[in-house]
């Protein structure tokens, strides 16, 4: 399991899984309550110390958040040009803290908790009919396989580069026909392991 933990030994770390994803849930619905450009400020200041008490290096903080800058900065023009300038800015700040505070989970906590936490949430809901095993397991994978997409995306600008082809949308086909592949072998791999198989009922 590919994972982006940051191994430390800090308060931050030691937090169980199942607490971070409900601060994470709870933080990201209250900053869309937030109105004030000095109110989400103090905000990103707040992640900014939990990222130093957690001790991950700014090397890596920057490495997660860079990805997401462009995005950020074209949502910012939207709303400067659509809105004004007070509501571009709420809104890049909302979009930096909820992208640090998930990446700051992510970095410290470990996937196996996560998933644990997942289907411990889900547990109440198995009257119901849902298989917090089967969500865990989707979990598992989608974390697993988004570096593997993206390294596959590499791969196929790679040799549209070696090709004398620099920029094109032409690579989205390839790489859907590669992720539709490795999809399907996926699948082809957990039915012949029976994981897809209804549970016994119980009398």
């Amino acid at each position: 399991m590919l994972s982006l933990y940051h191994d430390a030994d800090t308060p931050v770390h030691a937090l169980p899984a199942g607490v971070k994803l409900l601060v994470l849930f709870a933080v990201g619905a209250a900053l869309f309550l937030v109105r004030s450009v000095l109110g989400l400020g103090i905000a990103f200041a707040g992640v900014v110390l939990l990222y130093a008490v957690a001790r991950v290096p700014w090397r890596t903080a920057w490495r997660q958040l860079r990805p997401v800058l462009p995005f950020t900065a074209l949502i910012v023009v939207a709303q400067f040009v659509l809105a004004d300038w007070r509501n571009a800015v709420l809104v890049g700040e909302r979009v930096l803290v909820l992208v640090l505070l998930a990446n700051l989970v992510t970095l410290t906590t470990r996937t196996t908790a996560m998933i644990v936490a997942v289907e411990a949430a889900l547990g109440p809901l198995r009257p119901l009919g849902v298989r917090p095993e089967r969500v865990g397991l989707l979990v598992a994978l989608t974390i697993r396989f988004i570096p593997v997409i993206k390294e596959q995306a590499d791969q196929v600008r790679a040799a549209q580069r070696a090709r004398g082809v620099e920029r094109s949308f032409a690579f989205l086909t390839p790489l859907l026909i590669k992720t539709l592949r490795l999809a399907d072998g996926l699948g082809e791999a957990l039915d012949a392991r029976g994981l897809d198989a209804e549970p016994p009922r119980r009398r």
